[in-house]
């Protein structure tokens, strides 16, 4: 699955993540309102907005050292990194 690619490419990094459930729906919706609101590119959009999620988090990784630590992707997690990106729907033509 697309969390498990995202989950291994990190923790190559030294950073290991895990998706709650409420994490995993906002993510869901999402990429389903970007879809409603710009061009509906379909299940591309989830690859996308999984890439501006973890977009800090990867450039990060390696120099956190974070190793013994777990980053929680929940739904405060998505819509702090999210917010932005699907309430303005020119921001969101524009990077997804």
């Amino acid at each position: 699955s697309l969390t498990e690619q995202y989950q291994a490419l990190l923790e190559t990094e030294g950073l290991r993540i895990e998706f709650d459930e409420g994490g995993l729906r906002r993510i869901a919706e999402t990429a389903w309102r970007v879809n409603e609101k710009t061009e509906n590119i379909g299940a591309r959009r989830l690859h996308t907005v999984m890439e501006r999620l973890l977009d800090e988090a990867s450039f990060t990784a390696a120099d956190a050292g974070l190793s013994d630590e777990v980053l929680l992707i929940d739904t405060e997690y998505v819509d702090k990194q999210l917010k932005e990106l699907s309430e303005d729907e020119d921001l969101s033509r524009f990077i997804l």
